[in-house]
């Protein structure tokens, strides 16, 4: 079983570095792909409720038989849901799914700027926060406008902004902006979404090392200083994506991969303009 390192985050706590992502996986699937990370030594899945499987990754945590203090489970309140009570309810809502009295992270899913809430929304996650709901307070998919406002408004930085972020988004600006306020850069879809899996120059790098172009992916997070949160729901797929401590990637192969940027490869929206339910 691998041990994954944690990352210390602004208010004192820590996140393991490598979560399971479920993203797409079905609420039955969810509890079986949970079992498996677990099994593997993942301490960390990140679900929201948008997702449809916290109901799933909670059935995960109860069969686990692993202590709540040993899994860092986070979760996120949905566009629709933004604004102070909306937010209260979406919360205990996403609890009593979990069938958890707390979760470790709280995120707001996207800021969704047309609606103008995602300050109060911000307000009232540090509100749940200090109720004891959720152990910290992140947001995800924020720009740097978005973040300069709600730490403006409430004198509070989020801990995690977590954001696509891959070879072709490198999201160079944006992680920049995160290391400047001490805020940890977190990805989803960190494998393009399957996109760069057979990618020959990742394959060339991987083949160095007796590694996958996925692995080689996951190890350049790590690397840059990243969380990262890859999705499988195969066994043998979860447990080679924590296999990434072995080895490390030298000056010239992190140089390859910076130069794979290509923004028109984004697999989901960008943050400025997306404001859908």
């Amino acid at each position: 079983m691998t041990s994954i390192p944690n990352v210390r985050l602004l208010d004192d706590t820590q996140i393991p570095q490598i979560g399971l992502g479920v993203w797409q996986v079905p609420d039955d699937v969810a509890t079986d792909a949970c079992l498996a990370a677990f099994e593997a030594g993942y301490r960390h899945i990140d679900t929201a409720a948008l997702y449809g499987n916290e109901e799933g990754v909670g059935r995960a945590i109860k069969a686990s038989g692993l202590s709540r203090d040993d899994i860092y489970v986070t979760t996120k309140v949905w566009n629709t849901d933004q604004g102070h009570d909306k937010t209260v309810a979406a919360m205990k809502a996403s609890l009593e799914r979990l069938d958890l009295d707390y979760v470790d992270l709280y995120l707001i899913h996207w800021p969704t700027p047309a609606r103008n809430l995602f300050v109060e929304t911000w307000e009232t996650v540090l509100e749940l926060q200090q109720q004891g709901l959720t152990r910290s307070a992140g947001v995800s998919n924020f720009h740097g406008e978005h973040l300069r406002n709600v730490i403006d408004a409430s004198g509070v930085t989020p801990v995690i902004n977590q954001i696509e972020l891959h070879p072709w988004l490198p999201q160079r600006e944006v992680r920049a902006i995160d290391a400047d306020l001490g805020i940890v850069t977190e990805a989803w879809s960190p494998l393009a979404s399957g996109g760069l899996v057979d990618d020959a120059q990742l394959a060339a790098i991987g083949a160095k090392y007796g590694k996958t172009a996925a692995q080689v992916m996951i190890r350049w997070h790590l690397q840059i200083g990243n969380v990262v949160l890859p999705k499988s729901v195969t066994p043998a797929r979860i447990q080679t994506n924590i296999d990434v401590f072995d080895f490390e990637l030298d000056a010239d192969d992190l140089i390859t991969i910076e130069g794979m940027e290509d923004t028109s490869r984004r697999t989901g929206p960008n943050p400025d303009i997306f404001n859908e339910a």
